[in-house]
């Protein structure tokens, strides 16, 4: 009678990308199944780990954080419980600091971090823009999460339609994709106004500087002549927030007052192809790629 040893497969960087990235940046290897006996930890506790692509991994239980029972649903705690949801609560509450009756503007409004920002901000008394990829994605931003308006990038004139929506100018805007949508906003940025900047996905991919007018005067123009406030940050240097945003979320969650929506995709060898995919705005919602049936 033969036996099968069990396998870890896991998804490594095959070459560095060259721009956007591609399937053959990536190369599927198959390991032994590594051994674990971590302390403080049962057999069928559920936790969130860093520990790459790969459907067994081992750590020595320092940077792992077990998933409550009882969440909705476990792959909760990658998104609207766990860091994208973080993300969203720490930058829009903490550094946009949004005031009842201002107006806030959501760039990649109905991925799994600005979907949250638009319903946090509602939830705060402020009128939301967002902007998305798609009259699809928009009609949900609408119709489902209550924004009060929601732009596709895609179409034309997106400056003058954001102009439109937003009369008495932005208040705050939060900032994850930089290029076009970034310079539709910069002109109707109010004094003071707020923008918390978690990402610039438009750019990540850039093999050299792009051609055009360059920008950077009218965005530092701005920043000293309305007294902007932009502030970078990283939120691992925010995991002290933790608590409150649990705390928080889960109640707005629990009360049907912050919805969430998921894409799954099954299969770790498919990791790649959500990637790229997610990097061009395919994606919608929260993108999880489930490994193995639970």
């Amino acid at each position: 009678m033969s036996t099968t040893t069990p396998v870890n497969r896991r998804i490594v960087l095959a070459r560095r990308p060259q721009g956007a990235p591609v399937p053959e940046d990536f190369r599927l290897e198959r390991h032994p199944v590594p051994g674990a006996g971590v302390p403080g930890f049962e057999v069928g506790d559920l936790v969130v780990a860093n520990v790459g692509w790969q459907d067994y991994g081992v750590s020595d239980g320092r940077d792992l954080v077990k998933i409550d029972a009882s969440i909705p649903q476990p792959s909760y705690a990658l998104g609207v419980l766990g860091m994208p949801g973080l993300t969203a609560y720490v930058g829009l509450l903490d550094i946009g600091q949004p005031q009842p009756g201002e107006t806030v503007v959501v760039a990649a409004a109905s991925g799994a971090v600005g979907s949250v920002v638009g319903q946090i901000a509602k939830l705060k008394g402020c009128r939301v823009v967002g902007i998305a990829g798609g009259a699809r994605k928009c009609a949900y931003a609408r119709e489902e999460l209550g924004f009060d308006e929601c732009l596709d990038h895609r179409a034309p004139e997106l400056a003058q339609r954001l102009a439109t929506a937003c009369p008495k100018g932005i208040d705050v805007y939060f900032e994850s994709v930089g290029g076009a949508v970034l310079y539709a906003v910069i002109p109707l940025l109010n004094v003071g106004a707020r923008i918390p900047l978690c990402g610039l996905i438009s750019w990540y991919n850039m093999e050299k500087l792009p051609t055009g007018v360059d920008r950077t005067p009218q965005l530092l123009l701005a920043t000293l002549r309305q007294r902007l406030k932009i502030q970078g940050f990283i939120i691992f240097d925010h995991y002290r927030r933790m608590g409150a945003f649990q705390q928080d979320m889960r109640g707005w969650v629990h009360e049907g007052r912050v919805k969430y929506r998921e894409e799954l995709i099954d299969g770790l060898e498919n990791a790649p192809r959500g990637l790229i995919g997610m990097l061009q705005g395919e994606n919608f919602g929260k993108l999880v790629v489930r490994v193995a049936e639970g």
